[in-house]
């Protein structure tokens, strides 16, 4: 039975490495495991479609989330709501959750990583 990983991520996708670790780690584990990311807190703000980083110098983790379309996001929609982004428009990829249901799939993993 193939092992399940829930990665968490709840600081801003900008600003540090912790996202762009976050999603190449969760990419490679792709293979073999099966892979939830959660987006949690700030987190959320890497759901945000049409995301421009190029006056930041880094790669847009939009795209690393397009590029991988196989991996799992989920995002904990209170968080989203908190931060005004409801009504953004958002990567059509992504899992809106409550929070039961957030909880509920960390519970329900193998292991969680926090980032």
């Amino acid at each position: 039975m193939m092992k399940s990983v829930f990665c968490l991520l709840d600081t801003a996708p900008y600003g540090s490495e912790k996202a762009f670790g976050a999603l190449n780690a969760a990419a490679v584990s792709l293979t073999e495991m099966s892979v939830t990311f959660g987006l949690y807190g700030d987190g959320v703000y890497l759901a945000a479609a049409d995301q421009d980083s190029t006056e930041l110098g880094v790669p847009n983790l939009s795209d690393i989330l397009y590029s991988y379309g196989e991996l799992r996001v989920i995002v904990h929609e209170p968080s989203l709501i908190e931060r005004g982004l409801f009504g953004e428009t958002l990567i059509e990829t992504i899992e809106l959750v409550d929070e039961e249901d957030f909880l509920e799939e960390m519970e329900n993993s193998d292991f969680v990583i926090l980032f």
